[in-house]
């Protein structure tokens, strides 16, 4: 996807209407039009980026600078109780608008929103030391790529 086909880069440009929360020169906050719970607010880039794998870490502490600062706000605003923080990388995992967002969602006792997921389990303790293995891989070559 370009940036002249992102939704989100048209609400950044202007091209779209939007409820925006907050805005700097990086960042922008605005209210998602489908909440799962009333006050959902999505933080976005204004560089277009897709996956946060993709995102340099300067523009990433921005997004969680200002997440932090929504989330705060909901609680202090709206007397949410807590704050789910969401973000999905990729169809597959769910994300439906590819430019990076967090959704931040304020959250109610007694709501009505469930979050919750099936935990599943390795079949043993060598199994995840595996898993482990592949990821720590990637971490050291990584380093050396730098």
């Amino acid at each position: 996807m370009t940036e002249t086909d992102c939704i989100f880069c048209k609400i950044i440009a202007g091209e779209l209407p939007s409820t925006k929360i907050y805005e700097n020169d990086t960042t922008l906050a605005f209210m998602d039009i489908g909440p799962i719970a009333k006050g959902h607010v999505l933080v976005v880039p204004k560089k277009h980026r897709e996956m946060i794998t993709d995102t340099e870490p300067e523009i990433l502490a921005g997004i969680m600078t200002v997440t932090k600062m929504v989330s705060q706000a909901q609680i202090d605003g709206m007397n949410a109780d807590g704050v789910n923080i969401t973000q999905a990388n990729g169809a597959v995992a769910g994300q439906v608008v590819p430019h990076l967002h967090f959704h931040v969602i304020p959250r109610f006792k007694d709501d009505g929103v469930d979050f919750n997921w099936q935990a599943q389990n390795y079949s043993d303790n060598e199994e995840m030391i595996e898993f482990a293995e592949k990821i720590k891989k990637e971490f050291r070559q990584n380093d050396l790529k730098r």
